[in-house]
């Protein structure tokens, strides 16, 4: 039977996620202070950073997880595992009140997402959650995915973002996880979210490297400016440049203002192109205005001076 999402609930908006931040489920003092990091999501991790012997107890205690680091807002997240047997274990731990998405390591394939999209939907009903819910990150870490990019990012409404998974991916091409390994996975990443309304999350580079703070605010601004919308973070230090580089500046929200101002200007002269301080300006730059002032919180421009 075909897993039927409700429109209001496939229709959810897109989160703004400029930050998620990495938590292993398993020790307690880092899930008690996740909330105090700043990050837009927490994700509860499952899978890589727990020990084989001890992911039954990080699922017994995930329900009280979730509702301590989601206690000042920020999204909360779940990331699962790949095999079988333990996604099964998961998925009945995680299909809980107060998840807002499932992070998925190592998809591969549209029809992967699907099969997992039934599961949830199976425990939504007995659990009596709200139908469609439980949204979707996909980790694309092989180069085998790369090849299925479409077809993972429209597999099923649940989908939400995609991120490349930079060191799993370097190491299943027997590479290091560097600027040139990495800029190609990670546009067409980019471009399939994009191309499906996803939000791209990422930055061309090692996600484990979060003590050289300069280098990484450097790929993290570089990033914003090919596309993304935000990055998965392993330490706390990253949440805060995140943040930053994924929110538009002082200067851009100036920038957007005048482009509006101007825009509203240059319609009651019957105009859709204008020249604003000797460069031209049309649709496409006028749309980009608007989703900086979307992001920076504000929608009322500066009147034209």
């Amino acid at each position: 039977m075909k897993d039927a999402v409700p429109a209001i609930e496939s229709a959810t908006s897109i989160p703004r996620w400029r930050s998620l931040l990495f938590v292993p489920a398993h020790i307690p003092r880092f899930v008690e202070t996740a909330h105090e990091r700043g990050a837009d999501g927490i994700i509860l991790d499952l899978e890589d950073s727990v020990p084989q012997d001890q992911k039954g107890e990080a699922r017994r205690q995930l329900s009280d997880s979730v509702t301590k680091v989601g206690r000042k807002g920020a999204s909360v997240l779940v990331r699962v595992n790949r095999g079988l047997r333990a996604l099964a274990a998961d998925l009945d731990a995680a299909v809980v009140a107060g998840v807002d998405a499932l992070v998925l390591p190592k998809t591969d394939s549209g029809e992967w997402v699907l099969e997992i999209a039934h599961a949830v939907s199976e425990l939504e009903r007995e659990r009596n959650l709200p139908q469609g819910r439980i949204r979707f990150l996909a980790q694309i870490e092989t180069p085998g995915a790369l090849q299925r990019l479409a077809g993972i990012a429209s597999a099923h409404p649940r989908m939400v973002a995609m991120a490349l998974g930079p060191e799993d991916f370097s190491a299943a091409v027997g590479g290091t996880p560097e600027f040139d390994l990495l800029l190609a996975p990670n546009l067409a990443v980019l471009f399939a979210a994009r191309a499906a309304g996803l939000l791209p999350l990422g930055f061309v580079g090692s996600i484990s490297e979060f003590s050289d703070t300069h280098n990484l605010r450097q790929a993290a601004e570089n990033a914003r400016r090919l596309g993304f919308a935000g990055a998965l973070a392993i330490h706390p230090t990253q949440v805060a440049i995140f943040n930053e580089a994924f929110s538009p500046s002082a200067e851009d929200v100036e920038w957007a203002r005048a482009v509006v101002a101007a825009e509203n200007d240059a319609a009651a002269r019957g105009l859709s192109a204008f020249s604003l301080n000797g460069r031209m300006v049309d649709p496409p730059v006028v749309r980009r205005a608007y989703e900086i002032l979307t992001l920076a919180g504000s929608n009322q421009p500066a009147s034209a001076q």
